[in-house]
């Protein structure tokens, strides 16, 4: 019996996740590794082999270094669950002309429902992961927050998670600059998992073509969109486009048009196959209503209240006040933003702790 108890690490092969297993068992923990296979690329009809989580190169190296430890590792494949979920949402919000965030869904109902459950099956007290996020326990719940390392941060993915999955989740490396990972690994002598390069690709879009995933997935979707009217915000109809599903809002490149001037997607209307184009300050919303809440810090949001809101993953946030609105929120912001995209997350943060997530329905 272990001193510190029982741990499920995920561990896909990389420097984050391989060090953050090596860490909690040189802490004591007694540690079972665990690489999930989500996706095969190769029925995608994809250009590209297999990358990221999803290779064989990087099970044999979660392996490798589980064997060398002495600690067993299994690889758990969840390519049906994933398939019928992440993949299907990913073609359906697209269809209705929003823009997904797969990540989210995957770590919220995929991933860690799969590592909660199998953590049960093995008698685990705890799961983990390489994620640069922080959770602690504060007025009887637990507090997803920023990591040390807010260049790597990645709490704004990780916004889903219910307080069943923080309960037990450990993130060795949320007090960590990705040097000192990188350090780590080098000493104890993985040097060239220490040099290993970074996927920022979506796993079953590793050519990050996902108009091409999307005519694979539906055959006859170019077929059914294409030819649709661009317009202007006036209604002005100045081109044909390739059909709406392969747009985003905030799109400048590859619209295929000239106007004489720079020219953005500012909104997408599925029902009419349409796509309207703006200059870049209508692309400028002052207000958004986010749904889908799940939240963190606070069990409610019954009340106005001031946060930072981040529209996207990169995005360093913007002073905003919370309204609450139903099962929604309003969000206003102090000074107007670019792009807000239907279907995005929305995070809210009372300085680096997670207030609450959602999913961004408008912009107005």
């Amino acid at each position: 019996m272990s001193r510190n108890g029982k741990v499920l690490v995920a561990m896909s092969g990389g420097i984050d996740s391989t060090i953050s297993a090596l860490m909690l068992h040189k802490q004591g923990y007694e540690v079972v590794g665990i690489t999930m296979k989500t996706w095969d690329y190769a029925t995608s009809g994809g250009g590209k082999k297999e990358t990221g989580c999803c290779n064989l190169d990087s099970f044999n190296d979660a392996r490798q270094a589980a064997v060398e430890h002495g600690f067993p590792h299994y690889i758990l494949d969840i390519r049906e669950e994933f398939g019928n979920f992440v993949i299907d949402n990913f073609v359906e919000e697209y269809i209705a002309g929003r823009t997904p965030n797969p990540c989210v869904l995957c770590n919220t109902h995929i991933k860690w429902a799969a590592l909660l459950k199998r953590a049960d099956a093995l008698g685990c007290d705890h799961i983990a992961t390489g994620h640069y996020v922080k959770v602690r326990e504060e007025n009887e719940r637990f507090v997803l927050s920023k990591a040390k390392d807010l260049s790597k941060d990645q709490s704004y993915v990780l916004w889903g998670l219910g307080q069943d999955c923080l309960s037990r989740s450990i993130y060795p490396l949320g007090d960590l600059l990705k040097t000192e990972v990188r350090q780590m690994a080098y000493d104890m002598g993985y040097k060239e998992l220490a040099k290993k390069a970074e996927s920022y690709e979506i796993c079953f879009v590793p050519d990050n073509d996902y108009r091409g995933f999307l005519k694979r997935q539906i055959p006859t979707l170019e077929a059914e969109v294409e030819g649709g009217d661009f317009v202007l915000t006036d209604g002005k109809v100045v081109g044909k486009h390739r059909g709406y599903p392969f747009y985003t809002i905030g799109q400048r490149k590859g619209l295929d048009i000239a106007l004489g001037r720079p020219i953005f997607v500012t909104k997408i209307i599925p029902e009419t196959n349409t796509v309207v184009l703006g200059e870049a300050d209508e692309l400028q919303q002052n207000d958004m209503l986010v749904s889908g809440l799940n939240m963190i810090k606070y069990a409610h949001i019954d009340r106005e209240m001031p946060a930072v809101t981040k529209i996207r993953y990169k995005d360093a946030g913007t002073e905003s006040m919370l309204y609450p609105d139903g099962d929604s929120v309003k969000v206003h912001f102090d000074h107007a933003v670019s792009s807000i995209a239907p279907g995005q997350s929305a995070v809210f943060y009372e300085g680096d702790d997670v207030i609450a997530g959602g999913v961004i329905r408008k912009g107005f």
